[in-house]
């Protein structure tokens, strides 16, 4: 029985917040079902760091609120943010392709709830149901692109002295 000082709690199956993200739109369902057969609800706090340049990339993520910063660092340790993502946007594509590593930094720009996803068992959906794969990849080539030519931008504009490479804080 519910009091009047207990709030009201409602939380989304699973498999409703895999279909009614932006991302996935238009996905068949058998589809869906697969994703959220591996799906996770994360929240990350400020600062947090959700994946590291360099490292194993086996996941990603839908973000349904918040921000997170990608980014870049040279040999000397500085950071370039490349681009700032929120609501609706995928975080990670790596995963799905070999040698499975990293491209970008990434960190909550503020608290950040999304929902996570394994990439190796992803992969192993995807050998089985090739169509799958065919639906995650014509989603995931568009952001691709996009963020490798935010990358592109953002060294162009440091060559031509319109930017400087500035240290990345997160306050």
């Amino acid at each position: 029985m519910q009091t009047l000082n207990q709030p009201t709690i409602q939380s989304e199956s699973m498999s409703v917040r895999v279909a009614l993200h932006p991302f996935l739109a238009g996905m068949k369902a058998t589809h869906l079902a697969l994703l959220s057969d591996c799906a996770i609800a994360v929240h990350f706090k400020k600062g947090q760091t959700i994946l590291l340049e360099g490292e194993l990339a086996n996941r990603f993520y839908l973000i349904e609120s918040g921000k997170v910063v990608l980014e870049s660092s040279e040999k000397s340790g500085d950071s370039l943010i490349i681009e700032t993502i929120g609501a609706g946007d995928l975080l990670g594509w790596s995963w799905m392709f070999p040698p499975y590593v990293w491209n970008f930094t990434a960190r909550a720009a503020e608290p950040t709830d999304a929902v996570f996803f394994y990439g190796t068992i992803l992969r192993e959906y995807c050998e089985r149901d090739p169509s799958l794969g065919y639906e995650l990849f014509k989603r995931m080539a568009p952001v691709m692109l996009r963020r490798l030519q935010a990358a592109r931008q953002k060294m162009l504009s440091i060559q031509a002295g319109r930017e400087k490479l500035a240290a990345v804080v997160m306050d």
